[in-house]
C-alpha cells in the first residue's frame, strides 16, 4: 500500500523548485529546473510527480505552491489560483492552481512565492513568542510575505510590499527605475535585475566596496523604516539572491536606525537590531519548506 506524501513547489521567475516528502523530516526527492514557458514548466512539473511516486511507491495527498505573482487568492473569483498582471508576459493569466490539479489529480493551495518562503521561516521560530513577522525577498523582484497573530496576511489580494514608493533624489541617482509599472518602485530601484541594468554588470560580481551597495541599502533601509513604522514586526527576514550580499546587513542595520531618528524606542531598534534584522534560518529553502508545510496544512 502507497504511503501518503506531500509535494511542494516553489516556481521562481527564473526556476522551478520541486520537491516530494512525508515531512520536513523526510524528503523522498527534489529537483530545480528553469522555469520556461506555462506548458513546458508545467509539463515538467507533472513528470518529476509522476515518477517520483512511481520510484517511492508514494500517493500525494496535497501539493502546495508558493509562486511568483500577482496571483488571484479569492476563492470567489473565476480567476481564482491564476498568475495574472505578470511582468513575465508569457505567464500572464495562466491558471496554475488549475493546471496543476488536472495534470496530477491532486488538491492543490497555492499562495505567493514570498508568503510560502514565510511560513517556511516562521514555522522554525515557533518557539520565539513571535507573533508579527515579516519575511522580504529582494532578488529577481521583491516581496514581502506578513504574518500577524500567526495567519499569513490576505486582503483584496495579497501584500505587493515591493511596489510601495521611497524616496528617489534623481541627483544623486538618476536611474529610472525598471518596472514596467511603476517606474522607480522600491522593485524598480533595488532588484536584482534593476541592479544589473544600473551598473551594466551583475550583482555577482559587483566588488563589495562598489558605490553600488551603499545605494542599495539605502533603499532598503527606508523600504524597512516604512514597514517598521506600519505593522512593527518583530522580525525581518531579509532573503533572495541580493541579499546574498551579506555585507549588507550591517549597511542595512545602521541606515534603518539612521532612518528612524531614534523616533521609535525598542531595545531590538536600539541595542539588538541585528536580531531584528536578519537573514532566512532556511537559506534558500524557506520557499519550498513553506509550500511543503501549504500541502500539509491542506490535508489537516
Amino acid at each position: 500500500m502507497a504511503e501518503k506524501a506531500f509535494g511542494a513547489i516553489e516556481l521562481g521567475g527564473t526556476k522551478t523548485f520541486v520537491l516530494i516528502a512525508k515531512d520536513r523530516s523526510k524528503i523522498y526527492s527534489r529537483k530545480i529546473f528553469p522555469t520556461l514557458s506555462p506548458k513546458q514548466t508545467i509539463m515538467d512539473i507533472g513528470n518529476f510527480f509522476q515518477e517520483q511516486t512511481n520510484t517511492y511507491n508514494v500517493k500525494l495527498e496535497s501539493i502546495g505552491i508558493g509562486s511568483f505573482g500577482p496571483l488571484d487568492l479569492d476563492p470567489e473569483s473565476k480567476t481564482f489560483g491564476y498568475i495574472t498582471s505578470t511582468p513575465k508576459l508569457e505567464w500572464r493569466f495562466t491558471n496554475l492552481k488549475g493546471k496543476i490539479e488536472d495534470t496530477l489529480q491532486t488538491p492543490v493551495v497555492i499562495d505567493t512565492d514570498v508568503n510560502a518562503s514565510a511560513l517556511g521561516e516562521f514555522q522554525s521560530l515557533l518557539d520565539k513568542d513571535i507573533f508579527c513577522f515579516v519575511y522580504i525577498t529582494i532578488g529577481t523582484g521583491i516581496g514581502g510575505g506578513f504574518i500577524i497573530n500567526g495567519k499569513l496576511v490576505h486582503g483584496l489580494v495579497h501584500p505587493e510590499f515591493g511596489h510601495i514608493k521611497i524616496p528617489h533624489d534623481k541627483r544623486i541617482d538618476p536611474f529610472i527605475g525598471i518596472c514596467p509599472y511603476h517606474g522607480d518602485c522600491f522593485e524598480g530601484l533595488a532588484s536584482g535585475p534593476a541592479l544589473q541594468e544600473r551598473w551594466h554588470i551583475s550583482p555577482n560580481l559587483l566588488p563589495k566596496h562598489h558605490m553600488a551597495w551603499e545605494l542599495e541599502a539605502d533603499y532598503i533601509s527606508l523600504a524597512l523604516m516604512n514597514l517598521i513604522c506600519t505593522i512593527s514586526p518583530q522580525k525581518i527576514i531579509l532573503g533572495g539572491g541580493v541579499m546574498h550580499q551579506n555585507h549588507l546587513f550591517e549597511k542595512i542595520h545602521r541606515k534603518t536606525r539612521n532612518a528612524l531618528n531614534n523616533y521609535i524606542k525598542s531595545k531590538y531598534l536600539e541595542d539588538h537590531i541585528h536580531e531584528l534584522i536578519t537573514p532566512p534560518q532556511l537559506k534558500d529553502n524557506s520557499g519550498i519548506l513553506g509550500a511543503l508545510d501549504l500541502a500539509i496544512n491542506n490535508s489537516r
